[in-house]
């Protein structure tokens, strides 16, 4: 069973055209989990128009307040997750579109592998192409320290086994995106793999939550080794349990 994990807010403008390209390529038993973090505009309105039940929507009950832009979107992925029940695992942003191989692809990968990231096209608001390769932007070197100083663990581009989900959990509270934390833990404890073919065409606009390389001009040299610091120290304690209960 795959479960395709989506978190949105005030999402209306390119939902419907994101969910129509995710439920064509799911099957019957499949599902598409959506956790809403309490949208004002019509976009619980739009999901609902699909009347498929593979959808499932959960809206959070209450919103956390925090001064780290990515906290907000972290919780609300967490919410769809701990909602999900497939073996198989997909992340979808409210505003992408998923090209029609892409669960295909990407699960012919989990057979062998326990996680996957795949490359995909960059596109403006109206889906024009921007940049062909999200990897020749963001690199594509799957280890630990890499991934530290500039990550290239694209959320909406990522699927993995249910094992790797059990294994993350739970997620920092604060400060540490979901897709980092997923890599990292993958990256330590299973078998990863890259599929260097785009699989979905990630719309970058005024709108977007993260912006690519937003995070690059945030902060100071200083303020950036903090950060890397703050995430080690998690990684560190998620280690050292793991250790403790046998688990290496």
């Amino acid at each position: 069973m795959i479960s395709v994990c989506m978190a949105t807010y005030n999402g209306q403008k390119y939902i419907k055209e994101q969910i129509a390209s995710i439920l064509e390529q799911l099957g019957g038993n499949d599902e598409l989990v959506i956790s809403d973090d309490q949208s004002t505009d019509s976009t619980l309105d739009i999901i609902k128009s699909f009347n498929d039940e593979r959808i499932k929507v959960f809206v959070k009950s209450e919103k956390v307040t925090t001064d780290f832009p990515l906290d907000s979107a972290t919780h609300n992925f967490a919410n769809a997750l701990s909602h999900s029940k497939g073996d198989l695992i997909f992340l979808a942003d409210q505003d992408d579109v998923w090209l029609p191989n892409h669960i295909k692809r990407m699960a012919e990968a989990l057979e062998t592998y326990d996680w996957a990231l795949s490359d995909c096209k960059i596109v403006d608001e109206h889906l024009n192409v921007v940049d062909e390769s999200i990897f020749k932007i963001r690199g594509t070197k799957l280890n630990i320290p890499s991934n530290l100083w500039s990550a290239c663990y694209q959320g909406c581009c990522m699927a993995f086994r249910r094992e790797v989900l059990e294994k993350a959990l739970p997620f920092p509270r604060t400060k540490v995106g979901h897709d980092l934390w997923l890599g990292l833990i993958a990256n330590k404890y299973f078998k990863t793999t890259l599929i260097r073919e785009p699989l979905l065409l990630y719309r970058r606009h005024g709108g977007a939550i993260s912006p690519t390389g937003m995070h690059k001009k945030a902060f100071t040299l200083l303020g950036k080794i903090h950060y890397r610091m703050y995430i080690v120290g998690h990684l560190v304690k998620k280690m050292a349990s793991e250790a403790m209960r046998g688990n290496f």
